[in-house]
């Protein structure tokens, strides 16, 4: 049985968080080892900041110089981590690395990427299980991983409409 991956926290250098996570997510892929490390986040958050008197909310990193790496840690996984250029070390004593705790990973925010793994595609029948849409039903025209918005032709009062939902407001249709 294949040992279960846990949340990892690296070092990096201020500012480099997001060329690390880019850098350490090409490693993986030129190796083929994503069943190693399966998901590099860097924690953000919203945050409203005001300029000539206008409100806008910006995404902010909830933790600089520090990347959160899911991954089933051994010699192979820590190296290609340990060796990827703007990372300074793993988070623990001696900078040995110590898995987050689920209370740890919850309090980061970093939990929500799970929610990423939804069982939909593009043509997939959809209903809306929340906001203001509640109780309609369309077709998903695309997906935005990322930032975790579906797309999806909504069909209302005889057109349709397009409209973006989070990930939570939507579900595959059971018909």
């Amino acid at each position: 049985m294949a040992e279960e991956a846990k949340w990892y926290v690296a070092h990096t250098y201020s500012g480099y968080e997001n060329k690390v996570k880019a850098n350490i997510e090409k490693s993986v892929e030129n190796r083929g080892i994503s069943n190693l490390i399966q998901e590099v986040e860097v924690p953000m958050e919203d945050v409203v900041e005001e300029k000539n008197g206008e409100q806008k909310i910006v995404k902010r990193k909830t933790f600089p110089g520090y990347v959160v790496i899911k991954m089933v840690m051994n010699d192979e996984s820590w190296y290609v981590v340990r060796n990827t250029r703007g990372v300074t070390g793993f988070v623990g004593p001696g900078s040995k690395p110590v898995p987050l705790s689920d209370e740890e990973v919850q309090k980061m925010g970093v939990e929500q990427v799970r929610m990423a793994k939804i069982d939909l595609e593009v043509g997939d029948a959809v209903d809306v299980k929340s906001g203001p849409m509640e109780g309609f039903n369309g077709i998903v025209e695309s997906i935005d991983n990322e930032n975790r918005k579906i797309t999806v032709r909504v069909g209302m009062f005889g057109r349709e409409k397009v409209v973006e939902f989070e990930y939570g407001q939507i579900e595959k249709s059971v018909n």
